[in-house]
């Protein structure tokens, strides 16, 4: 068994310090400020997480290039036997990691354990992928010259995630960076940091020293250490609009490459034809799953005005159905606890905001009595054109509800948004579901579903959604480089004649 540092302690215990993992091992670090990490279900402390400075990151940055020559050199098969290993382990420690997440993040267990099963997924596909990567074929493309492409490793990768899912997003980017011969350094959120650094712990035995390097602490000064780095060839980052921007611009003093898969404010579009049944359930799983803490999320309908009134009760009585509590409660807990106070006390601040222009709360609309960062699963209604609620992303347990009349005119509602992550369609017509997705400027448009994923197929936006993918073989694409290799072998007549 592989001592658990990364722990959180029984009830009335001494708070632990979760420390860097560094070079194979659990490291102190060079500061001494920590940041307290809580169960967002109850408010309590459950541990304190350092702060790392620049020291760290230097530290860790080091131990990534120095395991980066024997990491790459590896072939895809031995690096893939890796991956498969680093699968079976969190395999065999998946309901460890589960309860790590649901207390820190304050998600049902149900839905920590899909997210276990989904990073191991992700480790195992991309061990297969890495081993069947295509490119042009190889060729006299100039007379006289063969042509090759040969793809490799960047270098020396920093992996920025987000505290919405923190075991999932560290794996939709650990597992491709390690694939193609990277090493990494992970900066998770400083308010979710646990199956981060108990995933490095456990993969200790499948990597070696200094291939995965985790370095807790504060986006400000981790991020953009790891940002500005001259030995980071390339930062991959989950985040908000904002953390993506700030990453960018602090990348671009040394041209390093940037990897954003940020916010989104996704249109749900339901006509007339739609099974209006299948609508409401969809959305009381894509727009309230994990609290609404989702850049896909089914956050705001836009539906056929004849009826409205029929969507709206299906969907208040779905949303009604919901079990919302502490997941240690039991796995009949459906929906938990925003991740914060702060978090929460923004997304309240957008319900009184919507209500004081007018909006109505069909159901919900606050958070309840009691502990933890709670707030009802809320579908507003009645919002004026241009509602702060309709275009901003709310990051939590609520949906809006607008109508429309005309098909290009909601076409042109959804596009508005300066997020391009995903969208929906809900219809019975196929000349309809066939030709709406080509005309929405969304990096996943579903037609009849809403937030359904395949590690196959690839995950990111356009627009202020920013670029590059996760998943599928397209994020091998991104986290590896192309070169040309030429071979000139022509010949003289002379030298023909001599053989």
């Amino acid at each position: 068994m592989i001592e658990a540092h990364t722990q959180i302690p029984p009830a009335g215990a001494e708070t632990v310090v979760l420390r860097h993992f560094v070079d194979g091992a659990c490291w102190e670090g060079t500061g001494t400020e920590t940041q307290p990490v809580f169960n967002p279900a109850t408010g309590q402390l459950i541990a304190h997480a350092l702060r790392g400075t620049p020291a760290d990151v230097d530290k860790a940055v080091a131990a990534a290039k120095a395991a980066l020559p024997g990491w790459r050199q590896r072939t895809p098969k031995d690096r893939a036997d890796a991956l498969l290993r680093a699968a079976a382990m969190l395999e065999a420690n998946a309901e460890e990691l589960a309860h790590l997440e649901s207390v820190n993040t304050g998600k049902p267990i149900p839905l920590a354990r899909e997210d276990v099963a989904g990073t191991i997924d992700t480790l195992q596909f991309m061990a297969g992928a890495v081993r069947t990567q295509l490119s042009l074929s190889a060729g006299e493309y100039v007379a006289g010259h063969t042509s090759m492409i040969v793809r490799e490793p960047v270098g020396v990768v920093a992996a920025i995630t987000p505290w919405n899912y923190p075991l999932l997003t560290a794996a939709w980017k650990i597992a491709p960076i390690l694939a193609v011969g990277n090493t990494c350094v992970l900066k998770p959120s400083d308010q979710t940091p646990l199956t981060a650094l108990r995933t490095a712990e456990l993969l200790a035995e499948v990597f070696p020293p200094g291939v995965l390097n985790v370095v807790t602490g504060a986006g400000s000064v981790v991020g953009e250490a790891l940002a500005t780095h001259p030995d980071v060839a390339l930062v991959s980052v989950t985040g908000s609009v904002r953390s993506g921007q700030a990453v960018a611009s602090a990348a671009a003093t040394t041209l390093k490459r940037v990897h954003l898969e940020l916010g989104g404010k996704a249109p749900v579009i339901v006509f007339a034809d739609a099974d209006l049944d299948a609508v409401a359930e969809g959305i009381r799983f894509a727009g309230f799953g994990n609290s609404g803490q989702d850049c896909g999320a089914a956050c705001r309908i836009l539906v056929e005005q004849s009826v409205h009134d029929e969507l709206l009760k299906r969907l208040v009585l779905q949303v009604e159905s919901l079990v919302v509590g502490d997941p240690a409660d039991g796995d009949h807990i459906e929906m938990g606890p925003l991740v914060s106070k702060t978090h929460r006390d923004s997304v309240l601040g957008f319900l009184d905001r919507a209500i004081a222009e007018g909006a109505r709360a069909a159901t919900g609309g606050k958070a309840p009595e009691g502990d933890g960062y709670f707030v009802l699963p809320t579908v507003l209604v009645d919002l004026p054109d241009g509602a702060e609620a309709t275009r901003e992303e709310i990051f939590g347990p609520v949906v809006t509800v607008e109508t429309f009349t005309d098909e290009d005119a909601v076409v042109e509602a959804a596009n508005r948004t300066a997020y391009g992550l995903s969208a929906s369609v809900w219809t019975e017509d196929a000349r309809r579901a066939a030709d709406l997705p080509g005309r929405l400027d969304f990096g996943t448009v579903w037609v009849n579903d809403h937030l359904a994923f395949a590690t196959e197929m690839p995950w990111g936006g356009f627009k202020s959604s920013g670029y590059g993918r996760d998943l599928s073989t397209y994020a091998l694409d991104d986290y590896s480089r192309t070169k040309h290799v030429m071979f000139n072998h022509a010949r003289r007549a002379d030298e023909r004649e001599q053989t």
